[in-house]
């Protein structure tokens, strides 16, 4: 039997943190918005309930997190994307993807490629 590295229990407790913070999140949201919207296999995007005057709360997500987590192996993507497929991926198939008025909501950091 192989033992663990250092580095592979670190990673172990650091993806079961980001595990519990993201269920804690969308929890959250779904008590103020049972009908809200999340974005399959981007949870470490999950920034948290974005709220409009008058409007139902929302998932919001970070654009750039969800962008790395695509580039990253074994994430959504086996291997994982390039920066160029990540962001088109990002673009085409979720964030013109309009689900309805409970559709997750993408924030763009200054230096984000926004398009």
């Amino acid at each position: 039997m192989e033992r663990e590295t250092t580095m592979e229990r670190e990673t172990a407790q650091a993806k079961v943190e980001r595990e519990r913070r993201a269920s804690e999140m969308r929890q959250r949201i779904a008590d103020e918005n049972p009908e809200a919207l999340f974005a399959d296999g981007l949870d470490e995007a999950l920034i948290g309930p974005m709220r409009r005057c008058g409007q139902p709360t929302l998932a919001a997500y970070s654009y750039r997190k969800a962008v790395e987590a695509l580039m990253r192996p074994g994430s959504t993507f086996d291997e994982g994307l390039s920066y160029e497929d990540a962001v088109e991926w990002m673009e085409f198939n979720v964030v013109n993807a309009w689900m309805g008025p409970n559709t997750p909501a993408w924030v763009y950091d200054e230096d984000d490629d926004a398009s």
